[in-house]
């Protein structure tokens, strides 16, 4: 799971950092044109054409490139894809979220494993969604519908291709 973050977070940073090679470049090669695209940004975000034109000229003389990446990619020091981060964030997501499923597989009775393995992942999917609703400050209702909903059916998908390939679970 770490290693697929990571290669996954690097191609969006290596994406990141030809876009701005290439914003560099533009900004080398057309400079007038990169600061009526950058202010035509602003117009469009609801500033009045003067003003825009203003502000464009401002964050041009101050860092043109950083005025690129943030208004026209979207990009900053807040949003920029951080790969060994991301693989660590998955590292620790992957075993602390094991831990609850694994704990039910080592106590909970080999004849109804299946069923009881399922209702307390569901269970611990719930409360982890309503957590993460709570911190984030949306809402639990819809978060621990969407979990139980799109858990079940990984579950069930999961459990389909095991019997497509014969695979048995006694």
């Amino acid at each position: 799971m770490a290693a697929g973050e990571y290669v996954s977070v690097s191609s969006q940073a290596d994406s990141e950092s030809s876009d701005l090679k290439r914003e560099q470049d533009e900004l080398l090669e057309m400079p007038d044109a990169e600061l009526e695209e950058l202010a035509e940004i602003y117009v469009s975000r609801g500033l009045e054409p003067q003003l825009a034109q203003q502000v464009a000229e401002q964050l041009t003389k101050h860092n043109a490139l950083e005025a690129h990446a943030r208004d026209e990619l979207g990009i900053n020091e807040i949003t920029a894809a951080k790969p060994f981060q991301a693989a660590i964030a998955s590292f620790g997501s992957f075993i602390f979220g094991a831990l609850l499923p694994f704990g039910v597989s080592v106590f909970a009775p080999l004849a109804h494993m299946v069923y009881i393995q399922y209702m307390l992942s569901i269970i611990f999917l719930m409360i982890l969604g309503a957590i993460a609703a709570k911190t984030g400050g949306s809402s639990m209702v819809t978060a621990v519908l969407r979990i139980a909903f799109w858990g079940t059916a990984a579950m069930a998908i999961t459990a389909l291709v095991g019997h497509l390939f014969g695979v048995s679970i006694a």
